[in-house]
C-alpha cells in the first residue's frame, strides 16, 4: 500500500533522549513555568480552610514553618500563637507567592 503525501514527514517510533518534540528551550521553560507556578487564589482558599494546619505553607515550599503551625495546632499548646500567625499571614502571603514564583523562573532559566 503506497504511502499518503506526508506520511515521509512524520516521525516515527521513539524520539532519541534529550529532544524535547521541537520546543525551543524557552518554550519549555515557559511552559513548565506555566504548569508549576503558584497561585495566590489557592494559597489563599488553603489558607482559609486548613491555615491552621499550615496547608497555605506547604502549599507554598515553606514546609519547615507549615510543620511548626501542624504541631502547634494539634498539640493546643500554642493555638493562640498559631491564630495571630495566621492572622499575619493572610498579609504575607502575596509576597510569598510571588518569591516562589520568583524561584521557579530562576531554577528553570538556569
Amino acid at each position: 500500500m503506497p504511502a499518503g503525501p506526508f506520511m515521509s514527514e512524520l516521525p516515527l517510533g521513539p524520539r532519541p533522549a534529550g529532544t524535547s518534540g521541537g520546543l525551543s528551550s524557552d518554550a519549555r521553560a515557559i511552559m513548565l513555568y506555566e504548569a508549576n507556578k503558584k497561585t495566590a487564589v489557592v494559597a489563599y482558599l488553603l489558607w482559609f480552610f486548613v491555615g491552621m494546619f499550615g496547608g497555605h505553607n506547604f502549599y507554598l515550599g515553606r514546609t519547615g514553618v507549615a510543620i511548626a503551625q501542624l504541631l502547634l495546632t494539634l498539640t493546643g499548646v500554642g493555638a493562640l500563637v498559631t491564630l495571630v500567625w495566621i492572622v499575619v499571614d493572610a498579609f504575607l502571603v502575596p509576597g510569598q507567592v510571588r518569591n516562589q514564583n520568583n524561584l521557579l523562573a530562576a531554577r528553570l532559566g538556569a
